[in-house]
């Protein structure tokens, strides 16, 4: 029978979706309802809303990009600094190799025949020494701009959710938090699902900690805007 691995294979992609969607759902949702503690104008709250939506979306974007840059120029500079070594302190890099390969069980004599394969090829030995060594894997060369428009993009998706009762509800705001909470909260539950499990997580736990840590943060923005109302 043919075995078909099931492992995750879009790590990446899925933790900028979290970074961006949790935080585009959680930020714009405790702000409308934090405005909501303080004004009686749905108006307000939507350009307040949009305006937090753009200016997140950029930051958020921008953190993705430059994260993504820094992993890659992180890994070139290793790259070189192997490169160099296996150039010029071969014996030692060999050395390394067999330590390596004994930590996983092989004997000393086998490890040495490994090494004395494997270092025929530079490339190849450089690459086992990013893994096994430094356990870096090389990143994608598109990763920062992949990154930041992910994260963008699940920001701004994430963003519209809770500010899209505002829109309907124009002229009752009390009535537009109310579905406001209803709907974020679902999608908060849904997406702490989902991420709970393309994550390994236990499922209606991880669900209901997204959803606490969305509602606890609008509670204490409504209840503060509501304390110090002028």
């Amino acid at each position: 029978m043919h075995h078909v691995e099931e492992h995750f294979q879009s790590s990446d992609v899925v933790k900028d979706i979290v970074i961006g969607m949790s935080d585009g759902l959680t930020v714009p949702f405790a702000l409308a309802a934090g405005l909501s503690g303080a004004v009686n104008s749905t108006t307000i709250i939507l350009t307040a809303g949009i305006a937090e939506i753009i200016a997140g979306s950029i930051a958020m974007g921008l953190g993705g990009y430059l994260s993504g840059k820094t992993e890659i120029d992180h890994y070139n500079s290793e790259l070189k600094r192997e490169y160099d070594e296996v150039e010029n302190l071969p014996d030692k890099e060999k050395n390394e190799v067999v330590e390596i390969l004994t930590h996983y069980g092989l004997s000393n004599g086998a490890a040495e025949n490994v090494v004395e394969e494997l270092t025929h090829d530079k490339n190849k030995w450089v690459e086992f020494m990013m893994r096994f060594e430094l356990g870096l894997e090389k990143p994608d060369v598109n990763r920062a701009k992949k990154s930041a428009v992910t994260i963008a993009l699940s920001y701004i998706a994430g963003g519209l959710i809770p500010l899209s009762p505002y829109y309907f509800f124009k002229e009752d705001t009390h009535t537009a938090l109310y579905y406001s909470c209803g709907v974020t909260l679902v999608c908060l539950f849904l997406f702490g699902y989902f991420k709970s499990k393309a994550t390994g997580q236990p499922l209606i736990v991880g669900a209901l900690k997204v959803t606490a840590i969305g509602a606890l943060a609008a509670a204490a923005a409504f209840s503060i805007a509501k304390l110090f109302r002028v």
